[in-house]
Formats: C-alpha cells, sequence, structure tokens
C-alpha cells in the first residue's frame, strides 16, 4: 500500500507551525530531504510530505525541543552513528536491554561484552521483540541473524526487517527502502519493525 500524502499547506496548518520552523528543521536534518516531495498539480507544483512519518516526527520534535538542542535532535534522528561504544552493564543499566535478554543474546552471538552501534540495535530489537510476546526465541534468533548478516545496510534510511509465518514455518526478510512489499496468499505477518523507528527510540533512551 502506498503512503498517504499530505500537502505542505494541509501540514502547516494540521501540525500548527510556520513554514520557517519546517524548512528550518530540514536545513538543520531533523526532516530528511527525501521527505519533501515535488508533484505536480492544477496549481503547479506543489510540496507533499509522507503523512503519517511527517506528522509523527514534528510530534516528537516538538516533544523533545524542551529539553534537546535542535543539534542533539539531529544527532538522535540521524540513522549513521559510528562513535557509539557501550558496556554490556552500561546498556542494561540504562534499560536499553533486560539482564536476561542479554545473556540469550550474547549466548547466541557468543560475542565481546562491549557493543558498538549495530550490536546495541540489534540487542535493542532483539529485547523489544522478546518481551512483546509477538515472537518466540527461534523466531528472535532468525531475526537476530538477518540484522548481522545485513549490517552493512541496516543505517541505509527506511530499513524494515519482517517476520512472516505460513502454516507455521516462519521466515524473516530485511527491506531497505521498500515502498510496496507482495507476499504469497496466506502468508501472515507477524512483525514490519521500522528500523529507522528502533534507532531513534534507542538513541532517546540513550540520551
Amino acid at each position: 500500500m502506498s503512503e498517504e500524502l499530505i500537502s505542505k499547506k494541509d501540514l502547516l496548518d494540521m501540525a500548527g507551525i510556520s513554514y520557517g520552523q519546517l524548512y528550518r528543521w530540514k536545513r538543520k536534518d531533523l526532516i530528511p530531504e527525501e521527505w519533501f516531495i515535488r508533484k505536480s498539480t492544477f496549481t503547479g507544483q506543489e510540496t507533499f510530505f509522507p503523512k503519517e512519518k511527517i506528522l509523527e516526527r514534528i510530534d516528537k520534535i516538538q516533544t523533545m525541543k524542551e529539553n534537546l538542542s535542535l543539534d542533539e535532535l539531529a544527532d538522535m534522528f540521524s540513522p549513521n552513528v559510528t562513535e557509539l561504544h557501550l558496556t554490556k552493564e552500561e546498556l542494561i543499566k540504562r534499560n536499553i536491554v533486560s539482564s536476561s535478554v542479554m545473556d540469550l543474546y550474547l549466548e547466541n552471538e557468543k560475542g565481546s561484552s562491549h557493543f558498538d552501534f549495530s550490536r546495541i540495535l540489534e540487542v535493542y530489537v532483539f529485547e523489544k521483540l522478546l518481551q512483546s510476546g509477538e515472537i518466540n526465541l527461534d523466531e528472535g534468533k532468525m531475526l537476530l541473524q538477518v540484522l548481522k548478516d545485513h549490517r552493512g545496510l541496516i543505517n541505509q534510511k527506511n530499513g524494515e526487517l519482517v517476520l512472516t509465518r505460513k502454516l507455521g514455518v516462519s521466515s524473516c526478510l530485511l527491506l531497505i527502502n521498500a515502498e510496496e512489499v507482495k507476499f504469497e496468499q496466506g502468508t501472515k505477518i507477524v512483525v514490519r519493525l521500522s528500523l529507522v523507528k528502533c534507532m531513534e527510540e534507542m538513541k532517546a533512551n540513550l540520551l
């Protein structure tokens, strides 16, 4: 299903912001360039936005700008964080992951107790989905493997993790910049998770 779009005029009215605020946030990289979509209309060229994404982003900016500078917000919304390194203990203390899920992650991965950004995201997603009850442990391990196998792609915009089931068999795939995806009839989509949203949630918790 294609995304619903909202015109710039309707967006400014609905969100209660000015033209100047919108373009200041764009210059600060709080709103991605690709969300500004130019389309021909009967009055000429107009700018539209993906409605759900832009309204959610503006709500976050307005909620958090009292406590964070625009530069800090830009860092939080940016998917490219390469300098972040935390220990297992720091991640548990900051409520990114519970100690029980951390133990499951390390048992499965057999890696170091020091985490870079990619591994922090993996353990955060693992925690989020296991605690939700939407997936079982074997499916969690499958999701982790997909994330690990494609670490180089994860920081690209609009990455989504999808888990499906059909006839009791689970499958997992990573979507990059996908607008529409079609599945075989009878396939149930169990999880469709935006990795960009997970990064934002995770960084908000860390900040």
